[in-house]
């Protein structure tokens, strides 16, 4: 009687150690925990990839869109081939250095005039009203008419200044926005588009007396 007491005492014990092993080399379950950082918005990512590129270097943002768009239709994310949003890109790029030597012509032409009609004055006031038998503005025969002329291009200058910042700003919000927008379901329809054009001056609204400037134009 007493071994079966001692047998099964030996079986209880061999049981026990044996849940013992179990579970110390049985992994306990752990629940994923994930880090509220790990969330990536690419919308704003590329969005601020493409504007950093813009300001580095006028048209490099939209490049890196039309780049984008490539890749959207290469891998699927695209329906069709993006032919639309590939000429648009690549228009806003043309408009973009179009606008840029177009101002930076007009500055240089508005700047030298500007300078002629200063060294004619100074020359006028130096020797007593004559013209400057070197200068091409002997037809002006009163400083008034010179101070105009002088006045009229330095404020061209500045207007021009102006929209070359303009063109340079608009430049990278553009970048931004279509980058932004590649991964904003706004549909087909919707453009925006900047291109050069000539402001009239005066009243008769002559484009032959005009200053170089933007239009900007939305469809959707």
């Amino acid at each position: 009687m007493k071994c079966i007491y001692v047998i099964a005492l030996l079986f209880g014990c061999v049981q026990w150690c044996m849940g013992q092993i179990d579970t110390a080399t049985t992994p306990k379950p752990t629940t994923a925990v994930v880090p509220v950082d790990t969330f990536y918005n690419i919308g704003k990512v590329e969005a601020k990839k493409a504007m950093r590129k813009s300001m580095f270097i006028p048209g490099w943002g939209q490049l890196y869109n039309y780049k984008l768009v490539v890749d959207d239709v290469q891998n699927g994310r695209r329906r069709g081939k993006g032919v639309g949003s590939k000429i648009m890109i690549l228009g806003k790029f043309g408009g973009i250095y179009a606008a840029g030597y177009l101002l930076t012509k007009s500055y240089i032409d508005n700047n030298d005039k500007y300078k002629m009609f200063l060294k004619e004055l100074q020359y006028r006031r130096l020797h007593n009203g004559e013209p400057d038998p070197d200068g091409s503005l002997a037809g002006y025969r009163s400083e008034d008419e010179l101070f105009t002329g002088k006045a009229i291009y330095k404020n061209n200058r500045e207007i021009v200044l102006i929209s070359i910042g303009l063109t340079y700003g608009l430049n990278i919000l553009d970048a931004f926005i279509t980058a932004r927008l590649n991964y904003i379901n706004v549909g087909d329809n919707v453009a925006f588009k900047v291109s050069p054009t000539l402001v009239p001056q005066g009243p008769s609204l002559s484009y032959s007396q005009a200053t170089p400037g933007l239009k900007m134009s939305f469809k959707f």
